[in-house]
């Protein structure tokens, strides 16, 4: 286009000061968006690395390597390898036995530690060492007569000074770790009988008492929560598909069904303490379940993930083109056909997003379990399936709120790698609900 007299052709872009104050506001939006994000990813991030640094120590122990010659005057006084016998031996008698193996250790390697008593040595030994020993002992009696090396649970105090949690200064004023014993563990350490490994007690262990937390565990948790998420998984999600199936394809629309639609969004709103409450009241009050067992704590956490996947399901179903239905119905399929073989497949990524979100909220919840007993102090692991639902258990978010509750330092190590656990699950099942989606998503 050329000029005509002269005169020049108007631009079809003016920047006048209306545009550029549109412009303006514009780059501020997409500012404040980014620095949004900027801030929840940088408090992300905070908490992470507050929660790892606090818990990763936890799966690390300290353990001290001692060659214990089991006499057998001492542990086997009936000498018949008879069981039942050796029985007859506590773990006080093997406390003891420690000590005394510890001592003579510590003498043989030339160790001299100014001010340590018998009672400092037998300090640097967990308490539940002895039980760890005569446990094996009595699994197998052929033990008794020979040399063995053990790898024994050193105190809670000890391993916390080679973590840099005790110190010498702290060591003063403890009345339950003295500084000659930090002196002994720093020589020990030295001689190669005390050191650090990987903890995997830590995973599989049962709870322990206040005066043993370098021996305490997430065992009993783990099979809990696992035993309550497969009650969940068996209850919550064909019941809540069936209701999510039948609700948006097949219910009628009318004052009927409009107040239970209601009422599922009421209830996804609700505390989950009420739930607790409600479980409390019917499960173990009315039914008379026991306390503490994961049937009770499934059946709360059924309750409260249905409404999240009738919801989840319902979009999903909600999702799926209408001409699906009408193309199937075209060509003489019935209503029944033409949802279970095509808008249900169809629907399936969300299906199974909903239902595992569900589940991960479920396997996250600490308030209802609380109410129904599941906080108690349990040592024994629950019995297999389907036995195993009417034992005593806990749960992981239930022991973490449980570690936090006592005094020693080291049980708030304890609970950060719980919550490190309990965060690898969640992360998993985040991970395999965005992977199912992906593999059976249809784009239109």
């Amino acid at each position: 286009m050329t000029d005509i007299a002269g005169v020049r052709p108007p631009r079809l872009l003016t920047r006048d000061a209306r545009t550029r104050r549109r412009n303006a506001a514009e780059f501020r939006f997409r500012l404040y968006g980014r620095v949004a994000v900027c801030i929840g990813v940088a408090a992300l991030i905070v908490l992470l690395a507050s929660v790892v640094a606090n818990g990763v120590g936890a799966f690390r122990q300290t353990f001290l390597t001692l060659d214990l010659s089991l006499d057998a005057a001492e542990l086997d006084p009936s000498g018949a390898r008879d069981v039942a016998a050796m029985k007859k031996v506590t773990t006080i008698g093997y406390g003891r036995f420690l000590t005394r193996q510890l001592k003579a250790a510590i003498a043989e390697r030339g160790i001299r530690i100014e001010g340590i008593t018998d009672s400092d040595i037998a300090g640097m030994i967990s308490k539940a060492a002895p039980a760890q020993v005569r446990d094996r002992v009595l699994a197998d009696p052929g033990l008794i007569g020979r040399t063995v090396a053990f790898r024994l649970l050193a105190n809670g105090r000890i391993d916390g000074y080679l973590k840099g949690r005790v110190t010498m200064k702290s060591a003063r004023l403890d009345g339950n770790v003295s500084p000659a014993q930090l002196r002994l563990s720093d020589a020990l350490r030295k001689d190669g009988m005390l050191a650090m490994a990987f903890n995997w007690g830590f995973i599989t262990s049962a709870d322990a008492s206040e005066l043993r937390p370098e021996a305490a565990g997430l065992g009993v948790a783990i099979l809990g929560s696992a035993y309550m998420m497969i009650i969940v998984l068996f209850l919550a999600l064909p019941i809540g598909v069936a209701s999510s199936i039948y609700l948006e394809e097949f219910a009628p629309t009318n004052r009927w069904t409009d107040l239970i639609e209601v009422n599922i969004s009421n209830l996804a709103a609700v505390p989950s303490i009420v739930f607790g409450i409600l479980g409390l009241a019917i499960f173990i009050n009315f039914a008379g379940l026991p306390q503490s067992a994961p049937i009770v704590g499934g059946l709360v956490l059924t309750l409260m993930t249905l409404p999240t996947i009738i919801i989840a399901t319902r979009a999903a179903l909600k999702s799926v083109p209408p001409s699906i239905r009408d193309a199937a119905l075209g060509v003489g399929a019935s209503k029944m056909q033409a949802i279970m073989h095509h808008v249900v497949p169809l629907a399936m990524p969300g299906v199974l997003t909903g239902a595992i979100i569900g589940l991960a909220q479920a396997l996250g919840e600490t308030a209802p379990l609380l109410l129904i007993g599941m906080v108690a102090f349990v040592r024994d692991f629950p019995a297999p399936p389907p036995e195993g639902f009417l034992d005593p258990a806990t749960a992981l978010p239930v022991q973490v709120y449980n570690f936090t509750q006592r005094a020693d330092p080291a049980f708030a190590e304890r609970a950060s790698g719980a919550i490190i656990v309990l965060m690898v699950f969640l992360l998993a099942m985040n991970l395999v609900a965005i992977l199912l989606r992906r593999r059976f998503e249809r784009r239109w």
